[in-house]
């Protein structure tokens, strides 16, 4: 064979070589692309984790239930921040505020905050860049057209047409309101609608309903479409006030309603911000005892309401084709206050009625579980990076959970059980708090006061009682501030200096 044929046999045997390779990736590729999970997050908003039949609660949540059922329970999930923006933030990024700047509300009155800056392109970027058909449905509340900035289809939501950097929202209808019931008066049927109402109409004239049409929209879509689908249905319920109509309104006797062991009591030795109004609505110097059972009834009305429209969801998702292998996350964004320590909705503190929320994740390859570790809001985005195989956008101050879902509480072995909390800003007022929680004590750190607190959570769940300068738990707190130190320099949160400082005699 003359040198010219040589060539030419080497030449062909690369060109089939990296034909071969070439296909091969490709279809590589295919099959990836093949295999990537559709994804549906059900989001609520204010929703606390006591409250569903599935957690022994006063409200029978038969859907809610059957998903609690199917997949995995974190019965001590805990929220980043006990603030709409923050939170949400902490969810899409996987990252703190200082991380991303979002450590506020966002287009409300006094904050200096309108929008999280594109440059976090959160989890909807991240995952149309992959090839995912994204469409979002609801309450974003992290600056207008939020989604749709970052590549997804915002179907319907309060964000959808608002003009970016907007005035704010100001509450002087709600001031007025309040000012009212401080005079004695009340609204129609003897309520108070800025912390309870019964709405005209029915379900089908709600907002949830909007929201739950356009969720059943967004999947009758996915099922015809050949591109993976990640959607988001983000529900404005139950935030306060606890509006519903009937037969939601009435469904549960306000005379019936277990009052806990917290509520209404004197706050002694707590740190000032708690006694100060930062909402109007948060003044509840009117509110008499039968005025927060209605609260709580019409509370427990909006969750079977929303229980209903998971319901109605999965139900679509069934007749739709789509149920079989599809991996669902039912959230709530951080709890609300309802009279416990005489408070209302969320504030500038760490409480647990505040600071927990409910989290349910359901991948169908996997067998149910009931997980009992602390996770953290911020572990959702890194989850859904393993689920989606969504490529990294920056660093990821929380954990996948995949591991806890497929071994239980276990995968956690040799590890602390540890979740850290912060509440930097309410609504333009400043306030830096860490709290620091593990199953048996809790710690916050209130750099804006003279005052920390310790709560022994064993002994006293419902944090009624200081601890800060008991002389007996100078073991635990120091324990606590150690760990606090760590976990602050892991994320490497710049309020360290300042805390190592407050904290000199422990450290």
């Amino acid at each position: 064979m003359n040198l010219f044929k040589i060539k030419m046999v080497m030449l062909l045997g690369c060109c089939t070589l990296f034909a071969s390779n070439l296909y091969a990736k490709d279809a590589e590729l295919k099959n990836s692309e093949a295999k990537k999970p559709n994804v549906l997050i059900l989001l609520f908003d204010d929703m606390r984790f006591d409250t569903f039949s599935y957690r022994n609660g006063p409200v029978s949540t038969p859907n809610i239930d059957a998903l609690a059922n199917e997949g995995t329970r974190f019965d001590q999930a805990m929220t980043s921040t006990g603030l709409c923006s923050p939170s949400r933030a902490a969810m899409f990024t996987g990252r703190w505020g200082h991380k991303t700047g979002l450590d506020d509300n966002v287009g409300l009155y006094h904050s200096r905050l309108s929008e999280l800056s594109l440059s976090e392109g959160s989890v909807i970027k991240r995952a149309t860049s992959v090839g995912y058909d994204v469409s979002y449905v609801g309450k974003w509340h992290l600056g207008a057209q939020g989604p749709a900035l970052r590549g997804a289809n915002f179907m319907w939501g309060h964000d959808k047409d608002e003009e970016r950097n907007g005035r704010p929202f100001t509450p002087y209808g709600t001031q007025k309101n309040v000012a009212r019931m401080d005079a004695g008066e009340r609204d129609e049927n003897g309520e108070k609608h800025d912390y309870y109402k019964t709405l005209p109409g029915t379900y089908a004239d709600t907002v949830t309903a909007k929201e739950v049409n356009e969720g059943k929209l967004m999947l009758k879509n996915a099922a015809k479409s050949d591109k993976p689908f990640f959607g988001i249905v983000s529900f404005e319920q139950p935030h306060p006030p606890y509006r519903v109509p009937e037969p939601y309104a009435s469904m549960y006797d306000y005379k019936d309603i277990k009052l806990p062991k917290n509520f209404g009591i004197e706050r002694k030795n707590k740190p000032m911000a708690q006694d100060d109004i930062w909402w109007p609505w948060h003044d509840v110097s009117h509110m008499t005892e039968t005025d927060w059972r209605k609260a709580h009834s019409f509370y427990y009305g909006a969750i079977a309401m929303i229980d209903h429209a998971v319901g109605e969801l999965i139900n679509t998702a069934k007749e739709e084709g789509l149920y079989d292998d599809l991996h669902i996350i039912l959230v709530g964004d951080q709890g609300s206050m309802l009279g416990e320590h005489n408070l209302y909705d969320k504030g500038p503190y760490a409480y647990d009625e505040l600071m927990r929320m409910p989290l349910i994740i359901r991948d169908p390859s996997l067998e149910p579980k009931i997980i009992n570790r602390q996770v953290s809001m911020l572990d959702i985005a890194p989850t859904l990076r393993q689920w989606m195989t969504l490529p990294l956008d920056g660093d990821e101050d929380g954990r996948s959970l995949l591991p806890l879902m497929k071994q239980g509480d276990s995968a956690d072995t040799g590890k602390d059980d540890l979740a850290l909390y912060a509440y930097e800003w309410y609504n333009g007022g400043w306030f830096g708090i860490r709290a620091i929680r593990t199953p048996e004590m809790k710690f916050v750190w209130n750099p804006g006061d003279s005052r920390d607190e310790l709560y022994d959570l064993k002994n006293d769940p419902y944090e009624i009682t200081n601890q800060i300068d008991n002389p007996k738990y100078k073991k635990q707190l120091t324990d606590l501030v150690h760990k606090m130190a760590g976990e602050l320099k892991r994320i490497e949160d710049p309020s360290l200096t300042k805390f190592n400082h407050h904290m000199k005699a422990f450290l």
